[in-house]
Parts: C-alpha cells; sequence; structure tokens
C-alpha cells in the first residue's frame, strides 16, 4: 500500500532560457528556443554600483553650482583644482578665456570673498565713481552724523567758505600778501608731513582719523591726502607769484566757488546735463554765477572802499583794446577803445565767473581742484587783465 501510493520527488524544473553563466560553460549545448524577453533580461546592462564619492561626475552634473565666489574657491581647494592645470583636455585658448571671465566678474570694490570690503573701497573705486559723498563706515563721527556730516559735509564745507571772508579781514586790515604767504608755508609744511606719516603708519593714521575725521572725507583715509596740503599749496602760490588783486581773487574763487559747485551740484546736479565724470552744469553755474559776485564785491565795493585801485593790482577800474587792435579798427583818439566804470566792473565781473567755472569743471592730469582752482584762476585773470588792463 505504501509502495502503490508512494510519493514522488520533486520533479526537477528547467528553465527555458539559461542563465548568463550557464550560457558561457554550455555555448556548445542545445537548448529549447529562447523567448524575446528572456533575450533582453540576458542582454541588460548589470546595475551602476553606486559610490559615495562626493566629485564623481554624476554629482557634478547633477548638484546646483552656487555663483558665489566663496563658493567656487571653495570647491576648488576640495577637488585640487589650480587655475594653471586642465582638466579632461581643455584647451590652452579656453582656459585663458576662463581666467579673464573669472578675473572680470570680480567684485570692483572689496576681496575675493563677495563682501564689501571698505578699505578696497577707499583705495580707487571711488575715485573712479565721482565726487559724491564717499562710502560710509571708515569715519567713526560719519556714522554718528550722517546728514550733518557724511551727506552734507558741513564742517569741511564751513572751514573751505571761511578762508574766503578771513582774505576780506586781511585785506580791509592792510596785510600785505608778502606777509601772508610766509605763513601759509609754514603751516603747509608740518601739515603735509603729518598727512605723510600717517599713511606709513597704520595706528596713528587711526587716531588721525577720530580726531579730524570730521574735516575729512572717507576717501581720504587710506588712499589720497588730506584736501587741506592742496588747500594751502594753491593759495600759497596764489598769492607768492600773483599780483595783489589777482591773488585775492583766486582765493575767493577757491573759498566760494568751489563751495557752490559742491553745493548746487549735489542737490541739482541729477536734473542737468554732466559735463565730466562728478560734474555737472547745475554746479558750474553755480560757480560762474558766485564768481561774478565775488569779483563784484572784492572790486566794486571793498577796493573803493577801503585802499583803492593801488599801483600793484592789475585792474584799476579801466580796460582797454591792445595797441595793434586800435590801430586796426582805426580807434586812434583819445579815450577811444577803452572803457571804464561800471561797464568795466561788469567785464572784469563776467571773466572772473567764466574762469572760476572752467577752472572748477577741468580736470588738469587729476589733481585736486583746490590746487588747480587758484592757479587757474589766476592764470586766467592775470593773462586777460595783461591783454585788455
Amino acid at each position: 500500500m505504501a509502495q502503490q501510493y508512494q510519493i514522488p520527488g520533486t520533479p526537477r524544473v528547467t528553465s527555458p532560457s539559461p542563465t548568463p553563466s550557464e550560457a558561457s560553460e554550455a555555448s556548445g549545448s542545445y537548448f529549447a528556443p529562447i523567448t524575446r524577453s528572456a533575450a533582453r533580461r540576458a542582454t541588460s546592462p548589470s546595475a551602476i554600483a553606486e559610490e559615495h564619492d562626493t566629485d564623481s561626475d554624476l554629482e557634478k552634473r547633477a548638484r546646483t553650482r552656487s555663483r558665489s565666489p566663496k563658493s567656487v574657491l571653495k570647491q576648488r581647494r576640495l577637488s585640487g583644482l589650480k587655475s594653471g592645470s586642465s582638466k579632461s583636455g581643455i584647451s590652452k585658448t579656453s582656459t585663458s578665456r576662463s581666467e579673464k571671465q573669472k578675473t572680470d566678474t570680480t567684485p570692483p570694490n572689496g576681496d575675493s570673498n563677495a563682501y564689501l570690503s571698505p578699505a578696497a573701497a577707499a583705495s580707487y573705486y571711488w575715485r573712479e565713481f565721482s565726487r559724491s559723498p564717499s562710502p560710509l563706515g571708515l569715519i567713526p563721527i560719519h556714522r554718528q552724523w550722517r546728514s550733518f556730516v557724511h551727506r552734507h559735509e558741513i564742517p569741511r564745507k564751513a572751514l573751505h567758505l571761511s578762508i574766503g571772508f578771513f582774505t576780506l579781514n586781511l585785506y580791509i586790515r592792510g596785510v600785505q600778501p608778502a606777509a601772508i604767504h610766509p605763513w601759509l608755508l609754514g603751516a603747509l609744511i608740518p601739515i603735509a608731513s603729518v598727512d605723510l606719516l600717517r599713511h606709513r603708519v597704520p595706528s596713528f593714521n587711526r587716531f588721525y582719523v577720530r580726531v579730524l575725521g570730521a574735516m575729512m572725507r572717507e576717501s581720504e583715509v587710506n588712499d589720497k591726502y588730506n584736501g587741506v596740503i592742496w588747500y594751502l599749496l594753491g593759495a600759497w602760490i596764489a598769492l607768492r607769484f600773483f599780483p595783489k588783486d589777482v591773488g585775492a581773487m583766486s582765493v575767493l574763487l577757491l573759498s566760494w566757488c568751489d563751495t557752490a559747485a559742491s553745493t548746487f551740484g549735489r542737490l541739482y546736479g541729477r536734473y542737468t546735463p554732466r559735463l565730466r565724470r562728478g560734474k555737472s552744469l547745475a554746479g558750474s553755474a553755480a560757480a560762474a554765477i558766485v564768481g561774478i559776485a565775488a569779483a563784484g564785491l572784492f572790486y566794486g565795493v571793498m577796493v573803493p572802499r577801503y585802499w583803492g585801485f593801488e599801483d600793484d593790482f592789475m585792474f584799476k577800474g579801466t580796460l582797454s583794446l591792445p595797441e595793434a587792435a586800435k590801430q586796426g579798427l582805426g580807434l586812434t583818439g583819445k579815450g577811444k577803445g577803452s572803457i571804464g566804470g561800471w561797464l568795466a566792473l561788469g567785464v572784469i565781473s563776467l571773466w572772473s565767473g567764466f574762469v572760476a567755472s572752467a577752472s572748477e569743471v577741468v580736470d588738469l592730469f587729476g589733481w585736486d581742484d583746490n590746487l588747480t582752482i587758484p592757479v587757474l584762476s589766476g592764470l586766467g585773470l592775470s593773462g586777460f587783465l595783461k591783454v585788455f588792463g
């Protein structure tokens, strides 16, 4: 009974399609026909082994790259790349092109960490930008008095403006230029020496900025010399090498016209055409108007009231054409070809305004306008009076 109903053994099931190992072992044996699905399974590629390599090409393609220069530098340090090496057969031309793009994308006023660097901003960026208020942060008092000191520069302009009134006071008291310019030179030498020292001793520069920061622009902290140096130098040249009235007028134009141009240029310059970088039509027009008023005040009020037209003046109240021009125009009679009184005063005032505006707007080798305005104004006035005086 047990033999009649004996449980059969487990049958062996043969796969109709051989595995890749069986196919390699018995390549010459006969097997049953292989279906298309089995053939696709047999020829399918093996699974990709995943590796935890953070610098693999797959992850480099899939990972979103940060645009921050700091992140780019960090990735290059981790991957060991150098600026001169080339991977994957990159040509030298493309490498140099990429290096040029990297240098062009460097922030113009900061370091490679993509943050603003006030020291670098003060070094070269603000001269290329304009003469508008410099970046906030280098001088402590500029942060405390942002509108009074930083934006409007009231202490600096007050000092600038007061020199003109001090010049008129010296003229009223009868002080001669020969007694003034040695004092200017005596003040210029120590002030320039101290300013030269602070640019070479950082600790002294910090102390200097804390004490005199209200009179400085922040662009003068690290890169430029203090404007007082150029102011004293320009006034010394005007009083030392020009006649008395021309020297006094040059200092007045420096004191009042430059202040007017800076004030009105910042207030209304954006509404008028720009003449050059940092100079607008509004500022130049203000300098011309104030120059006309300054000449009218000096030659029309102060000179007749106090000391009159002295012998060392170039303008003595009259203007006349040169002798060659008189002969060419046939003006040979007495008093012909010359003007005086209010008409002469108006002409010299208009010329003074023109000279002040032109010397304020011109850029002479990048020199400070506290130096160029009195020198160019003195040259313009003395040249005009030498011809028509």
